[in-house]
């Protein structure tokens, strides 16, 4: 059992966090956070280093890394700045459904160009009447002749107005039982006649990220953009969740990682009562904590990407370390900021921003309820 990471996985987060340093300016980030932007321009940057997609195979313009090198360059990034970190590391959000499931003409069109900084994805799965529950599809993919007639809405979906294409979850068979069984994957390009969007609005956190709702009216697309097998949807999302809830995992660690930074060196400067706060007992001891739970969160991360690497999909373990760091992002923020007091709560300094990105972490892909779904049923089995 070796814990430490191979001189190539050390240079690759040597690299994530030179990039982020130099390029994840406080300025610009206020900046698109006010405007409620996405950063093109670093996004771009990044691609060109191979940064985005280092996990796909080079024939598809990654570098033919896993899981847990992707996972590296996710917690930099967010470390070093979680509003850029989260909006750059999900420009390539559920390609993975291609990369896994897709025919090799679908990969050379929509994997390429994400990898060249041509193309953002996005992946339809949450509607308004089910959030978690992708049981349930009320968007329709009806066959006619050779094509798909797609109705419906999705919601709260990432990249949802600047993403170029969509990995759309739908319900192709309505008399399959239990539905989910006749649920399918198809792609969906922008401007294709009758496929709209819109911005959710406001949010709390990642205003960065652009979060759409889309809506589907007699979209007609060709029967070649079916992702995988037909009706096979619902397991293909699944097993895209074991992947993807890592790279959250990640984001939520790098969160928690860049938090606990900037509180451990504010209260190594800061004075009260003659003294710095680090000198104080009661700060020692919430340092102890955050900086244990950050390690425990980053043990569980690696291990659920290196796993999945192996060539093993162990929802459990996913969930688990998930649920974990992203409770753990939240914690060490909150705490974050009650160290710093009073300018914690100020914008200008970054552990607010940190605070509010850190939330959603418990929210999108899966909430943390639905992990501890998946852990106990992994758990129990068949009762």
């Amino acid at each position: 059992m070796d814990f430490e990471l191979n001189k190539e996985q050390e240079a690759i987060r040597t690299a994530a966090r030179d990039f982020a340093r130099g390029e994840f300016d406080r300025e610009v980030a206020l900046e698109h956070e006010r405007n409620h932007t996405f950063p093109k321009e670093i996004w771009k940057k990044a691609c060109e280093l191979g940064f985005i997609g280092i996990h796909f195979p080079e024939a598809y313009g990654g570098q033919d890394y896993g899981i847990l090198e992707n996972a590296l360059v996710v917690e930099e990034f967010c470390r070093q700045d979680s509003g850029f970190g989260v909006a750059v590391s999900l420009a390539d959000f559920a390609s993975e459904l291609i990369l896994r499931f897709g025919t090799e003409e679908q990969k050379q069109a929509y994997l390429i160009p994400l990898t060249e900084g041509r193309m953002i994805s996005c992946g339809g799965f949450t509607e308004p009447d089910h959030g978690s529950d992708i049981t349930l599809m009320n968007t329709t993919a009806v066959r006619n002749g050779d094509g798909w007639v797609i109705n419906g809405t999705k919601t709260f979906i990432t990249n949802g107005t600047i993403g170029d294409y969509v990995s759309l979850l739908c319900q192709t068979d309505p008399d399959a039982s239990p539905s989910y069984r006749g649920q399918s994957v198809i792609l969906v390009e922008r401007g294709t006649p009758g496929f709209t969007d819109a911005d959710v609005g406001d949010k709390m956190g990642i205003k960065m990220t652009s979060t759409g709702e889309l809506s589907f009216n007699n979209v007609r697309v060709p029967a070649s953009n079916l992702i995988g097998e037909e009706n096979r949807g619902f397991y293909q999302v699944l097993e895209f969740f074991d992947e993807s809830r890592i790279e959250i995992a990640a984001q939520a660690l790098g969160i928690a990682q860049g938090a606990f930074d900037r509180a451990l060196a504010y209260t190594k400067e800061r004075k009260q009562f003659g003294k710095k706060l680090a000198q104080f007992q009661a700060t020692q001891h919430k340092l102890a904590d955050m900086a244990t739970k950050i390690e425990t969160a980053r043990l569980m991360v690696y291990k659920a990407a290196w796993n999945y690497d192996q060539g093993r999909i162990d929802p459990k373990l996913t969930s688990m370390a998930k649920m974990y760091a992203a409770r753990t992002a939240v914690e060490v923020a909150d705490e974050a900021i009650q160290l710093h007091g009073g300018y914690g709560y100020m914008l200008e300094y970054e552990v607010e921003r940190f605070y509010r990105d850190a939330k959603i972490m418990e929210i999108y892909e899966g909430t943390r309820e639905i992990q501890k779904n998946t852990i106990a049923s992994s758990l129990l089995g068949r009762l």
